[in-house]
């Protein structure tokens, strides 16, 4: 599909787009770099400042024939209606495909379980406004439709979706309440990411919980989603999360095969119908298997 715009301002090429396209300003943004967008003929990159006058030409990838794979395997839904659910995701399982991983991942399962999706993540990752990490359990909200998900991106970005999380930590943590505001980046030619002043800005609140022996039982909220950011946060405070073995987590007493930690509570305003949503997740008994453990083994 192609279309031609008027300029009729001074205003940045991806922000013009939004406001005559309503996708959103990454995705735009991707487009213009790929040379979907040329103005007045020629190819400029997103941040290129329009005149009044200037002619934008827009055209949008033809539709991808889809090659991941619907798998019959169960889905647990908490909430639905005709533009977004929320789920509950196992510990274990990948969101959406990776590399040469096409089967076995959130994705499959949902092309399967849910008949629509927005079409805005692309082939591999169709509904998926936000993740949690493979070893990460609890709630997700999933997207059904276009306008959802570019509405929900934009309550991401504004921190007014709330997600709660519970999390095992070691060590005692004294503070009732804090706030961690590191930044992060990836780790050159890693998947793990490290605190460094030259990252992205990251927020996350928590409260203490419990105090079990040497360990914490701690409820955070995100301001911020980076990637592993709550495991990196707590890891560089010295109180990695139990059971991750990639930031420190390791344990002799718990045995435990993924991290404790798991998204609880999701909030928000429903982006269509301005309704409050709110959802909650119970620990899942690997979890609550190991806090029945060591407050056994601490109260003797």
């Amino acid at each position: 599909m192609e279309k031609t715009f008027k300029a009729d301002s001074k205003i940045r090429l991806d922000s013009f787009l939004k406001e005559k396209t309503g996708k959103s300003r990454s995705s735009l943004q991707r487009l213009i770099k790929e040379g979907y967008t040329k103005v007045n003929g020629k190819e400029v990159k997103p941040s290129y400042v329009l005149n009044k006058g200037d002619i934008v030409h827009y055209s949008e990838k033809k539709p991808v024939e889809l090659k991941i794979n619907k798998e019959e395997k169960p889905l647990k839904i908490v909430y639905e209606d005709e533009n977004l659910l929320i789920i509950d995701k196992e510990a274990g399982l990948i969101v959406h495909p990776v590399g040469s991983k096409k089967t076995s991942t959130l994705v499959n399962r949902l092309l399967f379980n849910v008949k629509d999706l927005s079409g805005i993540g692309g082939v591999i990752r169709p509904g998926i406004v936000h993740r949690l990490d493979r070893d990460t359990s609890g709630l997700m909200v999933v997207a059904k439709n276009d306008v959802t998900h570019i509405k929900l991106s934009e309550m991401l970005k504004k921190h007014s979706i709330k997600r709660k999380y519970i999390a095992l930590v070691k060590g005692i943590i004294h503070e009732k309440r804090g706030t961690i505001n590191l930044s992060i980046k990836r780790k050159p030619g890693e998947t793990k990411m490290k605190v460094s002043i030259l990252g992205k800005e990251a927020i996350t609140h928590f409260k203490t919980l419990e105090i079990i022996g040497n360990y914490t039982l701690v409820q955070i909220q995100l301001e911020t989603g980076r990637t592993h950011q709550i495991r990196v946060h707590f890891a560089y405070l010295g109180h990695p999360l139990i059971g991750d073995y990639v930031y420190g987590g390791k344990e002799r007493e718990i045995k435990l095969s993924r991290q404790f930690l798991h998204s609880y509570e999701i909030s928000f305003t429903h982006p269509i119908i301005g309704r409050q949503i709110r959802a909650v997740s119970e620990l899942p008994e690997d979890l609550k298997e190991t806090l029945k453990k060591i407050r056994e083994k601490w109260k003797r």
